[in-house]
């Protein structure tokens, strides 16, 4: 009875196994980037063990092969899937690549760690632009492709995945993450990208948490920027997820959603400490996009995260630590961030500076960034309002986010 039971339990494993590692492969063998000649004889080889494990009949050793075998494959389409992961060339009108343009997935060494950036443009003498994904811990390498694949036209997108996301996940160790490294693995980045470019200085654009990673980059170095873009920009991060977590347990009475209510109450406002405090925050961030999600206003509030995992950037292993990213490094380094308030220790920058700021922002409260814009000094300062937007402008009004990059911060 029991070893019936443990077959059954072995073979319903190894079935689960082969649909997250291999099955995916043979489903989306574009969006992986493994080639024919690697996926076919692996998803050939995965199906018939499936078949196998229901066709054999209850055998210890049948069984505990075949499942060795699942173990063997899923590990094969693993390693094949982070081997060929890759961004996809910049096309010309004839299909081919184009000439003069550059499309790579790399690494770079930042202080003494591996992390990996992507390089996008069409022309490498275009001036460079350091884009920051949000987080602690978020990988926007296929979402800012998708969505702000037009910059490439006039600039040489960078897209940095930091530590303790994404492809660099395990780059650095999680657990001695600080602001502070950020900002030196930022500067040391920057550094190989203008000698690699021949340019004097670079443009730097942050979203969400990057914004707040943007201030302090150009705070402490100037002479290495032309501009700071900032959009769902963050300026002091306790007042602002206060003012989220009264913002979600007002809506939830409204609602009459007594459970939520209830929890949001027991675990009561930030801030938190600890394993853990990204369901925390969650528990009420959650909501601001989810009142975002509903307001006729706003165009479009949210990332395709389906399409944006089945992209060719990320192999197998990577599309797991961009779930674990967004949890594991938010929990390390979000705590780090309670007494940052730029409307203090930020007021004086060297660099001309730009919010691209949704006007319907819930999440990061516009009244923070406009109390900034107030006292803030800076060779040149301005507010752009997307009257369509929420926290991501540069999702919502992609076209116009492009047009004012182009037309606005551009000399």
């Amino acid at each position: 009875m029991y070893k019936k039971l443990l077959i059954l339990l072995g073979r319903l494993l190894a079935f689960i196994l082969a649909l997250i590692f291999c099955l995916p492969v043979l489903l989306l063998p574009q969006a992986t980037a493994v080639p024919a000649w690697v996926w076919v004889p692996l998803a050939a080889v995965d199906l018939g063990l499936l078949f196998a494990f229901f066709a054999i009949q209850p055998a210890g050793k049948a069984t505990l092969v075949a499942l060795i075998g699942v173990f063997v494959v899923g590990a094969a389409s693993v390693i094949a899937s982070q081997s060929f992961a890759m961004t996809p060339p910049i096309l010309g009108t004839d299909g081919k690549p184009l000439s003069g343009s550059i499309a790579t997935l790399e690494t770079v060494t930042l202080n003494g760690s591996q992390q990996w950036i992507s390089i996008r443009g069409k022309d490498t003498s275009k001036p460079v632009l350091l884009f920051l994904a949000g987080g602690p811990g978020g990988s926007q390498l296929a979402a800012a492709r998708f969505a702000l694949g037009g910059l490439e036209d006039y600039f040489v997108v960078v897209n940095w995945e930091q530590p303790g996301s994404g492809k660099s996940f395990d780059a650095v160790d999680r657990a001695t993450l600080t602001p502070e490294r950020y900002i030196e693995d930022a500067h040391a980045l920057v550094a190989i990208l203008k000698e690699r470019f021949r340019q004097e200085k670079v443009y730097v654009l942050g979203e969400s948490w990057g914004s707040a990673l943007g201030i302090w980059l150009v705070q402490r170095y100037p002479e290495d920027f032309h501009a700071f873009i900032g959009t769902g920009q963050m300026v002091a991060f306790l007042e602002n997820d206060l003012m989220c977590y009264e913002f979600a347990l007002d809506w939830a009475r409204q609602r009459g959603d007594s459970a939520k209510v209830e929890a949001l109450t027991k675990q009561g406002p930030p801030p938190y400490y600890g394993s853990g405090m990204a369901w925390k925050e969650a528990a009420f961030l959650g909501d601001t996009f989810a009142y975002m999600n509903q307001n006729p206003a706003i165009r479009d509030n949210g990332f395709n995260t389906w399409r944006d995992l089945a992209a060719p950037e990320y192999g197998l292993y990577d599309k797991v630590s961009w779930f674990r990213g967004v949890l594991q490094t938010l929990d390390v380094v979000y705590p780090q961030l309670w007494e940052v308030d730029f409307r203090q220790q930020a007021t004086k920058l060297e660099v001309p500076i730009y919010f691209l700021i949704g006007r319907h922002d819930i999440n990061a409260p516009t009244v923070f960034v406009e109390d900034y814009y107030a006292v803030l000094d800076a060779p040149h300062k301005q507010i752009v309002w997307f009257e369509h937007s929420g926290h991501t402008p540069w999702v919502s009004e992609s076209d116009r986010f492009v047009e004012t990059m182009v037309n606005t911060v551009l000399p």
